[in-house]
């Protein structure tokens, strides 16, 4: 991990209260109640705003977030009875499902029992409470503490498991700026496969649908670490066993992730290879197009990849295994610890192209090129030298001056996201991996 003295410039992430706002702004008819000091609300919507695609703030998001917004007084004599009053009159004027209280740094600092504010309205709407003080953790720990409130507290323990549901989490809301179209995608080929699949953020998903989550036979995660102690929790609370597994993008990613799901509820081995070889016939159909361009105007590119530990690796997969490009950086933004990062290693040296990309660990935006000087030292006027080109950075937009000072394309695939506006696309599953063919190659011809 960085070490104490270090600062993060540019931060790739929302503290764990922003994190816990834009889980819960993510379910359908959900309420945040922020219990924090002034302005967080405010932070968290203009570093949403500008960092997601233009995401927008959605039902009683953005500015609108209920907040007690405590001050000086409340900090000394504590904020409870500020909350209290808070909760009361949210309730009187939002019409919500389902109200979170979610905390920041100072609430949590001081101790406020929100819970016992949580037994107080009990009884008039559903209601739980989250301590989500931002020094817990980043974005991702505050979707994982929402998770494990709501799998505690409002999924409701079944007597009956139905043996064709799962529910499908680990992608991030926010923090994964394609989140609803990559849930979209994944579920859509589970189903093929003839699964019932329950995602809690995709459109057409109700809180119904989560409260009733602990019929499902499996959980799937979507990631190595985001969500995954929640996914302890489930099973703890509900009985339910997990499967975690890397983010799917493109041809290679999804057939192993259709069997590694298939292998854990046990079905019929020959209809997922019926769906599998289906998805495939008709990925190839559309690559098959792409084949004479792809060789007569030399698409193949270097490539360095920035982003979190879902996306990083993912991308890289995708770049090298399916698309034949040739990825020689790798690096991952989370601040992880070294036992933590072993299961990274042993994901890019497994690559079946042979293609072996160094990776590192950093979360300071600026320190990104000096990673890749030393891999690729700039020309100092040597008469023959190997220059990495052409090239491709695909990452955030932190990362467009860093491919402008290598001569490389670049595109905003990972947070933040500011130079795009992005409603549905996204990038997991098989129709995802020629979405993002099309804006990687897009890129290239609009140069020409």
């Amino acid at each position: 991990m960085a070490p104490i003295s270090s600062f993060i410039e540019r931060p790739r992430a929302f503290c764990a209260l922003g994190g816990a706002v834009m889980t819960v702004t993510a379910l359908p008819g959900a309420v945040p109640i922020l219990h924090s000091a002034l302005g967080c609300g405010g932070s968290i919507y203009y570093n949403q705003y500008g960092s997601t695609g233009y995401l927008g703030a959605g039902f009683c998001g953005g500015m609108s977030v209920p907040s007690s917004n405590v001050g000086e007084q409340e900090i000394v004599f504590g904020g409870v009875d500020r909350l209290d009053e808070q909760v009361r009159n949210t309730l009187k004027i939002v019409d919500g499902d389902l109200y979170v209280i979610v905390t920041g740094c100072t609430t949590d600092m001081i101790g406020d029992d929100i819970q016992s504010v949580v037994r107080d309205y009990a009884d008039q709407a559903p209601i739980i409470g989250v301590e989500t003080g931002g020094f817990r953790g980043d974005g991702y720990k505050g979707y994982d503490l929402v998770l494990q409130g709501l799998f505690r507290h409002y999924v409701e323990r079944q007597d009956a498991t139905d043996p064709l549901s799962i529910n499908l989490w680990g992608i991030v809301p926010g923090q994964d700026v394609f989140w609803r179209g990559n849930l979209h995608n994944l579920k859509l080929s589970l189903e093929k496969l003839g699964l019932r699949v329950n995602t809690f953020f995709t459109d057409g998903a109700t809180l119904d649908d989560l409260r009733q989550a602990g019929r499902a036979a499996l959980n799937v995660v979507v990631s190595p670490r985001y969500g995954v102690t929640a996914a302890g929790v489930f099973e703890e609370v509900h009985g339910t066993p997990y499967l975690t597994t890397a983010l799917p993008i493109g041809p290679s990613a999804m057939a192993r992730f259709l069997r590694e799901v298939s292998a854990r509820l046990g079905l019929d081995a020959a209809r997922v290879d019926a769906v599998v070889a289906a998805e495939e016939r008709d990925y190839y159909f559309f690559i098959d197009r792409l084949a004479d361009t792809y060789n007569d105007l030399d698409l193949q590119r270097y490539a360095v990849v920035v982003g979190d530990a879902n996306y990083a690796t993912a991308l890289t997969r995708f770049l090298a295994n399916d698309l034949g490009w040739l990825p020689s950086l790798t690096v991952i933004t989370d601040d992880l610890y070294e036992d933590e990062q072993a299961h990274y290693h042993e994901e890019l040296a497994a690559l079946t192209s042979g293609v072996t990309p160094r990776l590192v660990f950093e979360t300071d935006a600026s320190e990104i090129n000096r990673h890749f000087a030393k891999m690729w030292p700039r020309n100092r006027g040597q008469k023959f030298y190997h220059a990495f080109s052409p090239a491709f950075v695909v990452g955030s937009h932190l990362e467009r001056e860093f491919a402008k000072n290598i001569g490389a394309a670049h595109l905003s695939v990972t947070y933040p996201i500011g130079n795009r506006v992005v409603i549905d696309r996204a990038y997991a599953g098989y129709h995802g991996a020629l979405t993002l063919i099309e804006d990687l190659f897009g890129v290239i011809v609009a140069e020409r």
